[in-house]
């Protein structure tokens, strides 16, 4: 029951996040007055910029403000959640289209032998409790080659241990 609290006042403070910024009236200045400098900002072609604000790994979440050619706020998401991970298609969705939909990963590492790049995002499921890890493989050519959502190997249940 616990845990169950937990998870609502997390997900209440997470939909919070972005609260004191108003769509359409805050400006890229108000963002980065309330969250600082972005962790990356990424420029689409009809203008768009995306702020990228990762509360990685311990936070799970990764915020994005996007900001209008105006420079006017348009939302603030956020972007690690299952319904933006479904849209990560093997074979098909590039490196560029999922750091663009997630946000910076968290320990990109790559695997010389594989001729793969692995980039991790730590994040909640609302309906489980364990936190996960999604997992993206890259092939070198930046294409998506396997996808993973596992449960977070350096989670420890309260009351100590291991999960078995």
């Amino acid at each position: 029951m616990r845990s169950i609290l937990a998870l609502s006042i997390a997900a209440a403070i997470a939909g919070c996040a972005g609260s004191e910024l108003m769509p359409g009236q805050s400006t890229a200045a108000d963002v980065e007055a309330k969250w600082g400098p972005a962790a990356e900002k990424h420029t689409h072609p009809d203008g768009e910029t995306v702020y990228y604000y990762p509360q990685l790994p311990w936070g799970r979440v990764t915020y994005a403000a996007r900001i209008g050619p105006d420079e006017r706020l348009i939302a603030f998401e956020q972007r690690l959640t299952e319904e933006n991970i479904a849209k990560v298609v093997r074979g098909r969705s590039s490196a560029a289209e999922v750091r663009d939909l997630l946000g910076p990963p968290y320990q990109p590492m790559r695997i010389e032998r594989m001729n793969r790049e692995i980039w991790t995002y730590p994040m909640r499921i609302p309906s489980d409790p364990t936190p996960k890890w999604f997992l993206v493989q890259l092939s070198l050519d930046g294409i998506v080659r396997e996808t993973y959502l596992m449960d977070d190997p350096d989670f420890v249940p309260k009351g100590g241990g291991r999960r078995r």
